[in-house]
């Protein structure tokens, strides 16, 4: 079995207004063995979505190059929009080495709770993922139920929206289940009834355009 740990220690800045949350990064990231174009950060796959989704958001001209240099773009503006990230889980075992969700076994979660307790400023959690299982909202919710918080539903329409209350506060935290910037769900993205409303209208556009409009919203 491998023992895939999570790499990164949360980055969160203490201006942080917005969480977001994910699972693990590829297992080479905690192997060390990355790939031409890998940034040695969060979400830092040549593969993953979520950075490329950022740069055409908020114009950034990020560098993807593993170079101290593209990290340090990364780090610059988390600071600068009070956006911090700690993925949820801390490790978990693999029988087949790979990035699935699914394969994840015997998993050891971070506390959020505990977080955001911590850093007090957070109202919002952006899960780069929904409640499938082992799915980033999948996790927290058993968190949830292990601290005996009840979560509400906002919104039922994609992307889910939900709030909850920490525990002894009035401080209520919206948690928002973003569609997941991988390639592995473009399939359920084209099943998204609002992205094929957006291909019968705009032909050329793609499932990062279509993830651009869904997060420009919550960021």
């Amino acid at each position: 079995m491998f023992h895939h740990t999570h790499p990164y220690e949360p980055f969160i800045p203490k201006s942080s207004t917005k969480l977001i949350v994910g699972t693990l990064p590829p297992p080479r990231f905690t192997t060390g063995d990355l790939k031409d174009g890998d940034v040695h950060f969060c979400y830092g796959s040549r593969d993953g979505q979520l950075w490329p989704i950022l740069d055409q958001l908020f114009e950034l001209n990020l560098r993807f190059e593993t170079t101290d240099q593209a990290v340090s773009q990364r780090k610059d503006f988390l600071e600068n929009r009070g956006i911090g990230i700690c993925d949820i889980v801390a490790s978990a075992k693999r029988e087949k080495v790979d990035a699935s969700d699914l394969g994840m076994q015997e998993v050891e979660l971070r506390d959020l709770i505990q977080v955001l307790q911590t850093h007090t400023k957070i109202e919002t959690l952006l899960f780069t993922g929904g409640n499938s299982k082992n799915g980033p909202e999948y996790f927290f919710r058993r968190l949830l139920k292990r601290y005996g918080i009840p979560l509400e539903i906002v919104s039922n329409e994609v992307p889910r929206i939900h709030q909850f209350s920490m525990p002894d506060t009035f401080r209520n935290i919206r948690t928002i289940s973003l569609t997941a910037p991988s390639g592995a769900a473009n399939r359920a993205v084209g099943s998204l009834l609002q992205y094929k409303q957006m291909k019968a209208d705009f032909p050329e556009k793609t499932t990062i355009d279509f993830r651009v409009e869904q997060y420009r919203p919550y960021f």
